[in-house]
């Protein structure tokens, strides 16, 4: 009992701390723009399958739950379909501070109020973003190999959910080294087992923000953090019929985040509606300085929460860049995507949008063929997760490098190479790289002309665009990603009830009955407002996610009345 209330003063004295630098937050923004669920009495206890982020502040300011039932409903849904019933296993591990840290919170807003929009809501984290190893859990890449490692600190975007009062539920799943080691299939680490989508049973999840994907699908928590280097939040966003932003490279601090590129690494939301991803994308978004990238950001920021504008559409002209998604070795774009997509087009117009068709980026079939993004990942990956290995504070497997990496797994088959799940090729791959030489920065200009300059940008301007509109699958994530620029993906569409089965690995499926899949819009950097505008009034428009829900196994049936007032 004695350390249990010592370990809750602590949490309390940390929250006053945090509190006293950064200050209280208004329910609304800078602008003015308000909140009136928050401000209302509210007498319903939300069904947390769908409760947002304004949803869960309304119940929580009005008293009729607190941070810790959130917690201990969130645990009981994990503990429901993560490794029971559909084995969705989307969570690496639980925070076995969470229940303190929301205890101190619901404290803090009893005597001072909250701090912001996410005071007290549980967050969990993609297993690469790092957390402070007192709080009791690990940062690992999904990798047996950093398991038990001590890590300097909180990373960057932790920090940030921290100090407005956020809570770290846990860790989500992954594919391992966020899909950076080998072709293996998405959603696979060695801690945390093969994670599958909710929509159908064995269902591909998409990597390799797999975890955070499924986990926001089905309310698991109401928020989760993802990163992408190249498709890794946009396409579990896909997958996975919840919302999630990539945003610009150096909008989000990557300090603290296992790398791959810090050319392409960005850290974005996986939530379930556009609003949520907006409040989560104003807490994270800002510079670090132990990110530069970050400091080269705008110096002020816009008000993203100021976005969320049904009529953001009216008088805009999007492109529709055909050759990007008609490249033929990208069959993934099948009849029922496209299909959808016309129809989205169609919607577009009835919002207000001009629609440009086509509007190609001159670079198209130059990117789909270019072997440079790989020529810089591979040298980037290398240096940076060598460099990784050094800043731990203690790593008990030994292994401090990217061939200490290779041999380690060769040495414990039974942990990092079970039957199906192998491969290494791209840490091989990567040892191999010569390090930054003529070749990597030729390469590395060559990505910036073919997605920006003769890109995204090129497209922008040659056809007068606000932005362009793609599919949310195959390649079409490839330009963004070597541009370094922006994507936000909203739900798009079901495959029909009749779709065949197709097998993409040793347990998942894709296409499958039920699947989802997505619509990504595109644009420069830092156009974040102007995506979340957009995608905002298509998602009111169409309010597609809720045309269907997860299969009924994978769908956790406990909800808060299960947990208030009970021990």
């Amino acid at each position: 009992m004695a350390g249990g209330l010592l370990k809750y003063a602590t949490f309390l004295v940390l929250g006053a701390l945090l509190l006293a630098q950064h200050g209280r937050a208004s329910y609304g923004n800078e602008k003015g723009t308000e909140w009136p669920l928050l401000l209302e009495q509210v007498s319903a206890l939300p069904d947390l399958y769908e409760a947002s982020v304004a949803e869960l502040g309304a119940g929580l300011n009005a008293g009729i739950f607190t941070s810790v039932d959130l917690v201990k409903a969130y645990f009981a849904r994990i503990d429901e379909v993560n490794l029971h019933g559909p084995a969705l296993r989307a969570v690496i591990e639980k925070n076995p501070s969470a229940l303190a840290e929301a205890a101190a919170l619901d404290a803090e807003r009893t005597l001072l109020g909250p701090r912001g929009l996410l005071h007290g809501v549980p967050v969990l984290v993609k297993d690469n973003i790092a957390t402070v190893v007192s709080e009791g859990m690990n940062t690992t890449a999904g990798s047996f190999s950093l398991e038990g490692s001590i890590v300097p600190g909180d990373a960057g975007v932790v920090k940030r959910l921290r100090a407005a009062g956020a809570i770290i539920l846990g860790k989500a799943n992954l594919s391992e080294f966020s899909h950076a080691r080998g072709t293996l299939a998405p959603g696979w680490s060695g801690r945390g087992g093969q994670c599958t989508a909710a929509y159908y049973p064995g269902a591909d999840p998409c990597g390799s923000s797999s975890g955070s994907g499924v986990a926001a699908s089905i309310g698991l928590a109401s928020v989760t953090l993802g990163t992408e280097t190249d498709g890794s939040i946009t396409c579990p966003a896909s997958r996975n019929n919840v919302v999630g932003i990539k945003p610009t490279v150096g909008l989000t601090s990557r300090a603290g985040v296992i790398p791959i590129t810090a050319h392409q690494d960005t850290v974005g939301p996986l939530v379930r509606s556009v609003s949520d991803a907006a409040i989560v994308l104003s807490v994270i978004a800002g510079p670090d300085p132990n990110d530069n990238y970050t400091l080269a950001q705008p110096s002020i920021l816009p008000d993203y929460l100021s976005a969320l504008n049904t009529s953001a559409l009216q008088g805009t002209r999007i492109g529709v860049p055909r050759a990007v998604f008609l490249e033929a070795s990208y069959s993934e774009l099948d009849d029922t995507i496209l299909s959808a997509y016309t129809t989205a087009l169609e919607t577009l117009k009835t919002l207000g949008a001009t629609i440009v068709d086509p509007a190609d980026l001159p670079s198209a079939y130059e990117i789909a063929t270019s072997k440079n993004e790989s020529v810089v990942s591979r040298t980037d990956f290398k240096v940076q997760l060598n460099a990784w290995f050094e800043s731990l504070l203690s790593n008990p497997s030994g292994v401090r490098s990217m061939a200490d990496l290779i041999a380690y797994n060769d040495a414990h088959p039974e942990l990092e190479e079970p039957s199906n799940y192998t491969d290494q090729s791209t840490l091989i791959r990567a040892e191999a790289s010569e390090g930054f030489n003529s070749t990597y920065y030729q390469s590395l200009a060559y990505n910036h002309e073919l997605g920006r300059t003769r890109g995204i940008d090129a497209a922008l301007k040659k056809y007068d665009l606000d932005a362009l509109v793609l599919p949310a699958a195959g390649y079409v994530t490839m330009p963004a990603a070597i541009a370094g620029y922006p994507i936000v993906t909203v739900p798009l569409g079901f495959y029909p009830d009749n779709t065949p089965a197709v097998p993409t690995g040793p347990a998942t499926f894709y296409p499958a009955p039920g699947v989802p899949f997505g619509l990504s819009f595109l644009g420069t950097a830092y156009s974040e407002y102007n995506l979340i505008g957009y995608a905002y009034a298509y998602e009111q428009k169409t309010m597609t996610r809720l045309q269907r829900k997860a299969y009924a196994a994978a769908i956790p049936s406990m909800q808060l009345v299960n947990v208030i007032g009970k021990q």
